[in-house]
């Protein structure tokens, strides 16, 4: 056997959503690629602003020695600036140049925050559902996973948050606009969940801190304000994306934002620094970072997004499905009209529609529908979805 049997074990629990587009590739092959409804993997389609194309092609034809060398660990300089320019009218706070760091997208964001915070042991708590591969980038750095379960509406259960501390606790890890439900916490929400935190902190006599992974920050619904997390407490630490707000997930261009309130800021952004170079990231790219610069307050036309919410979330209650209606991201996250949600999930595959099962995100009994696909993709959908769910109507 070439690796190692804990990689072995974690590929058998690994990530539903590859599995699914494995399925899709399958069936493709099989049946037609436009007879096949692949809904499962959070891709976009949607193309880039025309303001990136235009900035990618000033910069190509630029002749400005120096673009493609090393810079910083922590990024251009003027990168970090720009960022931190538009956090700081977006929050109203003092971001500098100083509290950001340019990463290799949200997953890089994620690691390089846990390898600098965690020892080993340490406890990252997480609400159910979540991002799978969280559970492994605790796991990278020695750290484990606490999981709090959710409310009908996907908002944490602060009982059960409130007794999920322990001495080892040092992360609480939220993602708003969610994924998989698209739920977006409201400011009392985050003010409770950062009350609690802080009540822990001086239980424990250590500093908890509140990460919060935001790549959906800029796709909401329904001209929803965003309520960012550093208002509520002083140890917070944002990483986020330009995967989605700008539809680049393939350039892997990301940032970390750590509060400018936070006393150990030096410190804790020349520890990310550090470990953006001691995991391999060594910077972000080059070339991502001189586009994103004039791009931060630049956003895809979300409402293209809205009104594909809007289509799906109507055709699939009409069809009898319970559907929570997500506030952001672009994601559903329906009850399976079964508890087995893999069997369901396998029955929409015989439509040769691709979903993903609720356990991939640590809530069975659910699927999770991505919608940033073609409109033909959500039409071709719907047969195959009305016929799941006729199939076990008083089952």
């Amino acid at each position: 056997m070439g690796i190692s049997k804990k990689i072995v074990t974690l590929m058998e629990q690994g990530s539903w959503v590859r599995r699914m587009f494995e399925e899709a590739n399958a069936l493709k092959a099989r049946h037609g690629e436009e007879n096949v409804f692949d809904l499962s993997l959070g891709n976009p389609i949607m193309e880039p602003p025309p303001q990136f194309f235009h900035e990618l092609r000033r910069i190509a034809e630029s002749s400005a020695p120096g673009m493609h060398r090393y810079m910083p660990n922590a990024g251009y300089s003027e990168t970090r600036a720009a960022v931190a320019a538009q956090l700081s009218k977006e929050t109203g706070l003092d971001f500098t140049t100083n509290d950001i760091v340019m990463t290799c997208g949200a997953g890089g964001a994620l690691n390089v925050i846990l390898k600098t915070l965690l020892d080993p042991g340490d406890e990252v708590i997480i609400f159910a559902p979540y991002f799978f591969e969280y559970r492994l980038y605790a796991d990278n750095h020695g750290g484990t996973c606490r999981i709090v379960p959710t409310d009908e509406r996907f908002y944490p259960n602060l009982d059960a948050f409130e007794a999920s501390f322990s001495a080892t606790t040092r992360v609480v890890l939220l993602n708003s606009p969610n994924n998989p439900s698209g739920v977006v916490y409201s400011p009392q929400c985050v003010a409770a969940l950062a009350e609690v935190i802080r009540s822990k902190e001086q239980t424990f006599g250590r500093e908890i801190f509140l990460v919060s992974d935001e790549p959906y920050r800029k796709i909401l619904y329904d001209g929803i304000d965003y309520p960012h997390v550093f208002h509520h407490h002083q140890h917070t630490i944002v990483a986020t994306s330009h995967s989605k707000d700008l539809a680049l997930p393939g350039e892997r261009i990301g940032y970390i934002a750590v509060n400018p309130d936070y006393e150990g800021r030096a410190e804790l952004v020349d520890g990310l620094t550090f470990c953006n170079r001691a995991l391999g990231f060594v910077n972000a790219p080059a070339l991502m970072q001189h586009i994103v610069r004039v791009l931060q307050s630049v956003t895809v036309d979300v409402s293209d997004y809205q009104a594909k919410r809007d289509y799906l979330y109507a055709e699939l209650i009409g069809m009898g499905y319970s559907v929570v209606k997500p506030q952001g991201a672009f994601y559903m996250f329906p009850r399976s009209p079964i508890e087995d949600d893999v069997s369901f999930v396998y029955e929409t595959s015989k439509h040769n529609v691709l979903t993903v099962p609720g356990r991939g995100f640590g809530v069975p009994g659910y699927f999770r529908i991505s919608y940033c696909v073609a409109q033909r993709d959500l039409e071709g959908a719907l047969p195959g979805l009305r016929a799941a769910i006729e199939t076990f109507k008083g089952g």
